[in-house]
Order: C-alpha cells, then sequence, then structure tokens
C-alpha cells in the first residue's frame, strides 16, 4: 500500500466534494463524511463514477473549480458514445508533461532524439500530450500528425527521426508500407511508443521485425489527463503506473467486490492531485490484473498487465461471452500467421455466424485453428485465411469486430 498517498487522496475526496455539486451528491448519497477518507484502505467506502455519469455531467457538471482557472479543453474521441469533455488547469497539464516525460525516460528516449507525433492533434488528448512529454524532455518535436504517409515518410527520412510516435495500428501501417517502399533500412528509428489500443504480442514482434525498432505500450485515457499515466519499461513485463498521481483498484466487474493483487478484473482509479477533474474510483473497463512482484528494472512504480481487452468489448456468440483479446492471444501463438485479424458476426435462417477472418503469408489449415479457438473460446469460428495486408488498415484505432446481426 502506498502510505504517500494518504494526503492526496483525503485532498482529492475534499476538493471534489466542495468543487461540484456532482461529487457532492454522490458522496453523501453514499453516506460517507468526506473527511474520513484518509488512506487506501478508506478508497472501497467511496462510490463508484462510472463513464455514463461524466457524459451525464456534460459539459462542466464533474468540473471542480472556478472557470477562470480551467486553460484547456479535450474530449474522448466518443468511439462508445457521447464526447466526454476534460477540463484542464495549467498545473493539470504540468502534471501531465511531467508524466509523459517520465514514459519516454522509461523507453530510453533523450534530448538527443527526433520525435516524430503521429497521433491526432485537436479534441483528442493524444498528439498534444506526446508533444508536451518530449518538449518537456528536451526532445525534438516532430508533430506530423495522423494519416498522410507520403508526408510522414519525408519527415523519418529528411529529419531522421528516431521516435515514433503512434497508435499501433498505425505504427503497423508504416512499418508494412516502409518494407513496400524498401525504406527499412534508410530510417534512423530506434524506439516507438504506441498507445490509444489494445495490441497484441503478434503486432509488437511484427511491428518490431519490419522496423528493427523496440516498441513500448503507453497507458492512458481522456478522463485521467490522456496517454502518457503508464508505459512498460525495457524489461517489458507489464505497465508501470505511476501511483504518485493516481492509485489502482482491481474490481470484479459484476460484483463490483475488490478483488486481491494479482487477480484480474476491472481497473479502478482515483487521482490524487488532478485540479479540475478529479476522478473518485473510476470505472475504466480496462481489463488487467496489478503486478504484485517487483520489477526487474529496480524501480519502485508498481505494474499492472498489458490490457486484455475491455468489459465492453465482450461480445456473446451462441450465448457464448468472447473477449477480442482471447482471440489475439491463440493467434499469436499460432506459426505461420500475421497480426491482423478481423472478426463478422452475421445471422441467416436464425443461425448466428462467427466468421474470423486471419492474415497469413503462407498456406494455412483453417480447420485446425478453429479447433483450438474453439477450445479457447468455448465456440467453434470459421476461419478464412486471407493475404497478408488484405485486412483494413487504419492511422486511428482498428475496428475488429464487424457485428452485422442487427
Amino acid at each position: 500500500m502506498n502510505k504517500a498517498a494518504g494526503p492526496g487522496l483525503a485532498w482529492t475526496v475534499q476538493h471534489a466534494y466542495r468543487g461540484s455539486e456532482f461529487f457532492r451528491r454522490k458522496i453523501e448519497a453514499a453516506g460517507v463524511d468526506p473527511h474520513s477518507i484518509r488512506s487506501e484502505a478508506d478508497l472501497p467506502r467511496l462510490p463508484l463514477t462510472t463513464k455514463q455519469e461524466l457524459r451525464d455531467a456534460y459539459p462542466f457538471g464533474w468540473t471542480c473549480v472556478p472557470p477562470e482557472q480551467v486553460v484547456r479543453i479535450h474530449a474522448s474521441t466518443g468511439t462508445t458514445g457521447k464526447r466526454t469533455l476534460a477540463t484542464y488547469t495549467a498545473h493539470d497539464l504540468q502534471d501531465w508533461a511531467v508524466m509523459f516525460q517520465r514514459c519516454y525516460e522509461f523507453a530510453g528516449v533523450t534530448a538527443a532524439d527526433r520525435v516524430q507525433i503521429t497521433p491526432g492533434y485537436g479534441l483528442w488528448t493524444a498528439g498534444i500530450g506526446f508533444q508536451a512529454g518530449a518538449e518537456r524532455l528536451g526532445a525534438t518535436a516532430v508533430p506530423t500528425g495522423p494519416g498522410n504517409l507520403d508526408l510522414q515518410f519525408e519527415m523519418l527520412r529528411d529529419l531522421q527521426s528516431t521516435v515514433l510516435c503512434a497508435t499501433s495500428s498505425f505504427a503497423l501501417l508504416i512499418a508494412e508500407e516502409a518494407q513496400r517502399r524498401g525504406l527499412s533500412e534508410r530510417l534512423a528509428l530506434r524506439v516507438g511508443v504506441f498507445g490509444s489500443e489494445r495490441w497484441g504480442e503478434a503486432m509488437r514482434r511484427r511491428i518490431e521485425q519490419l522496423l528493427k525498432i523496440e516498441t513500448f505500450d503507453v497507458y492512458g485515457f481522456t478522463e485521467l489527463y490522456g496517454p502518457g499515466t503508464g508505459l512498460d519499461c525495457r524489461e517489458h513485463e507489464g505497465i508501470h503506473y505511476w501511483d504518485d498521481y493516481y492509485l489502482v483498484e482491481v474490481i470484479d466487474p459484476a460484483s463490483e467486490r475488490v478483488l486481491a493483487a494479482g487477480e484480474e478484473g476491472e481497473l479502478v482509479v482515483t487521482t490524487l492531485r488532478k485540479q479540475a477533474q478529479p476522478l473518485l474510483r473510476y470505472r475504466t473497463h480496462d481489463l488487467s490484473r496489478i503486478i504484485p512482484e517487483p520489477c526487474r528494472c529496480g524501480r519502485a512504480f508498481p505494474r499492472i498487465e498489458r490490457l486484455k481487452g475491455r468489459v465492453d468489448d465482450m461480445f456473446k456468440v451462441r450465448g457464448v461471452a468472447v473477449f477480442p483479446a482471447q482471440i489475439d492471444t491463440v493467434l499469436s501463438v499460432q506459426p505461420g500467421l500475421g497480426s491482423e485479424y478481423q472478426v463478422l458476426l452475421s445471422r441467416s435462417e436464425g443461425r448466428e455466424r462467427f466468421l474470423i477472418r486471419v492474415e497469413a503469408a503462407e498456406a494455412t489449415a483453417s480447420e485446425p485453428l478453429s479447433a483450438v479457438l474453439r477450445q479457447e473460446l468455448g465456440v467453434r469460428p470459421e476461419i478464412e485465411i486471407v493475404a497478408p495486408g488484405s485486412l483494413p488498415r487504419t492511422d486511428r484505432k482498428t475496428k475488429r469486430v464487424l457485428d452485422e446481426r442487427g
């Protein structure tokens, strides 16, 4: 337990209670005296906060500072519903940059690097978060933004960028295009910092092989500042998170019971110093676990396992609950397969069809793969082997599950 978290937690609860009617009502409805929350042991007494509640408080219902202290506004992508608005004080932005600088340092990035930043700018938190951390570190930021492969390669070649920041999907597209253009040996890249979506080991191996770089998985989401609130170190055995800025619990998504370290469930976060929009036991929907053992890198920051997926990623087919991460795990260890796959759910004459399209560079028998997946998922899919590069590539987040059942 992080004993130093006590003062930050006590301040956060009282700040949220004083600054927002939204939090005041939640805390009072739970029958909690805000002054009685003093340590991590008190966390389970606080009510959980959901994404829907934050959406319902749109636009400023959970902002806890006066309007004149808000210096920036961002918003979530809205991929799972109405956008969630995020407000920041100057101090919040400074803290965010400090956290992201820490991410770069964990990845071995220094002031001597040129950091090419391809995530989107604007209301989305991604691009500006990557840039602020790089500039605070003293590295050279190259904010190319998303898309436009010709521009990306012009900057990669002419400026000899050494660090690539991207969604994992766009990083794969760049890696494959670099190979197609015969540019892989002419680039100076050595590090990739990728996030904004869950990505598996197969995609990591593919990108690293094509670009000849070491990749790092960055964690974060709009409600918790943005990207940069955690990163896997060079041991690549879980994501370190910054427990001097926020606390992590893991709960059973169904019962909401707090789970012990090591047990897999839904991540719940509580901020310790966020001013404009503190979070109190916010349900992230991310599935992971706290790794109880210390990291071999020797750093004291705790770790969570790389994300297994999201609670709301789950789909049911023929009465069986399936997470895309389960499919990814199986496919990533099958020889001869690529990193990309797509799930197609449809219905014909009352029967559900469960089809998985998988890229493979050489002939691969579909029947054994279908049997392996059935053993893992509890339901047998049809398998369609497709040529490498034939599934969609994007500069944002890849949509892997297409549900056409109506």
